[in-house]
Order: structure tokens, then sequence, then C-alpha cells
């Protein structure tokens, strides 16, 4: 039996993990648990964090082998978890400002919808995050965005109306008349 037997399984689960873990956090998902948010790059670093357990018990289990040359395997597990570290650092500092919110009323039909707002002087930013609840997670993807004006926070001041219909529901943000929100309206589609 020879030493390269026990690598492809965790080559596997690192570029798989990084992968997913890319592929989270530009796809825009949001991972809810509970009523805790999970951003996207807060999972993917939990992916990056799995990936570098696998390749860690991975050496710890050839270490008496010759270390391999470099191979396409290693290359792009390199590469995804780079992406992934840089995908991560750059979430978590747009995050640093950002709050979550669960919105109410929830969907009699199993939808759920959480809104991310941001405020960085004289600007204010929201998203909608819909999807099906599956139990205590849900995985939401993003639905729609507003912008506001000098940093104004809607969702956080309670200035919204959910309403929901077979499919979907609508979202309106009302604004104070001296801070406008852009757009008003918004679908929200559990798709």
């Amino acid at each position: 039996m020879s030493a390269d037997q026990g690598r492809p399984p965790f080559t596997t689960v690192c570029i798989v993990s990084a992968a997913v873990a890319v592929a989270a956090y530009w796809g825009g998902l949001l991972v809810v648990v509970g009523t805790t948010a999970v951003p996207g790059w807060a999972a993917g670093a939990a992916l990056l964090l799995v990936a570098l357990a696998a390749g860690i018990a991975g050496r710890w289990r050839r270490r008496a082998a010759p270390a391999p040359p470099a191979t396409g395997a290693r290359r792009w597990r390199w590469v995804l978890s780079s992406l992934t570290v840089l995908g991560c650092l750059t979430g978590a500092l747009a995050d640093a400002v950002a709050t979550y919110h669960p919105l109410k009323p929830a969907d009699a039909g199993g939808c759920r919808a959480v809104a991310r707002e941001t405020a960085f002087l004289f600007a204010g930013s929201g998203e909608v995050y819909a999807g099906r609840a599956l139990g205590p997670i849900s995985v939401l993807r993003r639905s729609s965005s507003w912008t506001a004006d000098d940093g104004y926070q809607p969702i956080a001041a309670g200035a919204y109306r959910l309403t929901w219909a077979p499919g979907g529901g609508s979202l309106v943000i009302d604004d104070t008349g001296v801070n406008p929100v852009w757009p008003a309206l918004h679908e929200v589609d559990c798709g």
C-alpha cells in the first residue's frame, strides 16, 4: 500500500470545502440557525477550518512519507483556500457595521425573511434574504436590496410592512420623509 492511497479523501475534502465556502460567500447566501444569522463569510470561514483540519489530518497521517511534489490538486486547494480567506476577510470587514433582523410576521407556509442593514457616514443600505425554513436551520438567498439616505436604517426603526402571499411576499419600507429609501417596494421570493 503506497502513501498516495490515503491522500485523495483529504484532498477532496479540502477542495470541496473551499469551493463551497467561496460559493456561499459570493453566492449571497445567509444561513439562519434559530434566530441567529450566520453570514456567508462566517460559513466560509467554518468550511475553511474544516478544510484546514482535513489537510492537517492528512499530513499527520502520512507524516512518515517524504513530502510529495506540488500537484494540481494541491495548487487548486491553495488557490481556493486563498480565495476563501480573501472572501472571508472582505465579508468580515463589510459586516463590521451590519445588523441582521428577522422580519415579522413569519409566513404560515414556512417562508422566512431576514434583513441585513448597514450604515456608514451618510449612507445606509439594506438587503432582504428569503427562503424556506428547514426546522431550526434556514438557508436564505438574497432577494432584494435598497439604499437609504443619511445612514437611515428603516428595519431597525420598525418602519416596514411585510405581507405574505402563496410563494412569497412583499416588503414595503417606509422612509421618514427626510431620509428617503430607494426602492421602497421589494419582492420577497421564497423560490
